[in-house]
């Protein structure tokens, strides 16, 4: 079988294991039937995913001139504190700043390498923890809007981490923790804007990857310097593919990359 298009991150759903889909133009994959199997991944061109032209990718799937204009890749995204809708003061496009960052958002604790706090809109509960490739995850607040998240999030930080390793991620080399007992030390640690969004109980959410083996060693598939590659898939955490040889390839960072993928 080929399935041939557009790379954009895995389409996910909640199950056990966790179901993962690539979905192309005219077709689709459900990229768990790909376990134990070789494929062939072949790039053979760009697209940016905002303006649709054959333009070399520069982040985010998005070409230069689109990822310097666009409202949905602003310094917000990242950067959650500096969100400012809320004030109606515009970044890039106040009408669509407004529907994002105006709506109900997450800050929680999610154990992907170590116990991480992170930001997510409540919509993307919880797609976000799986594309981290976190075993566990507990919400904190949920608070109105993104800029209280960032704030929130930006005082955890002296106290948690805000990145995943994804070496350690994908070698599922994860430092144990309950995630409950650090929940409830966030509380003092809270801006005292998102404390009344504190909930003194929340569900922890298990997260169970379709991997077969876990590679001791990882080293990341380049599509620009590997324009061809062949492996066997071993599994499927964050979004990642797991290769038998220790190859990883990381479908979020090569959206906006026209693959042939052969089975």
């Amino acid at each position: 079988m080929i399935y041939q298009g557009v790379l954009q991150k895995m389409q996910t759903e909640l199950a056990n294991p966790i179901q993962y889909y690539l979905v192309f133009e005219d077709s689709f994959l459900n990229v768990n039937q790909l376990l134990d199997k070789e494929i062939t991944i072949t790039f053979q061109g760009y697209q940016c995913l905002n303006c649709g032209q054959p333009k070399k990718i520069f982040r985010q799937g998005f070409c230069y001139d689109c990822f310097m204009s666009s409202p949905a890749v602003g310094d917000w995204i990242m950067r959650p504190e500096l969100s400012t809708a809320h004030l109606d003061i515009e970044d890039r496009d106040l009408e669509y700043e407004k529907r994002v960052q105006l709506q109900p958002h997450i800050v929680y604790l999610a154990l992907s390498s170590e116990v991480k706090v992170g930001v997510t809109r409540k919509t993307q509960v919880p797609t976000r923890w799986i594309d981290q490739g976190a075993v566990q995850a507990v919400p904190i607040v949920e608070v109105p809007n993104r800029y209280l998240a960032g704030i929130t999030e930006v005082a955890l930080k002296n106290h948690f981490a805000d990145k995943t390793s994804w070496q350690k991620m994908l070698k599922n080399d994860v430092l144990p923790a309950d995630l409950q007992i650090e929940r409830k030390k966030t509380f003092d640690w809270l801006p005292k804007e998102a404390q009344p969004y504190f909930a003194e109980h929340e569900k922890i959410y298990d997260l169970q990857f379709p991997v077969l083996q876990y590679p001791k060693k990882v080293s990341s598939l380049n599509l620009d310097k590997t324009p061809l590659y062949t492996g066997k898939v071993m599994g499927i955490k964050g979004q990642y593919l797991v290769f038998e040889d220790g190859t990883v390839f990381n479908i979020r960072s090569y959206e906006g990359y026209v693959v042939k993928m052969s089975v």
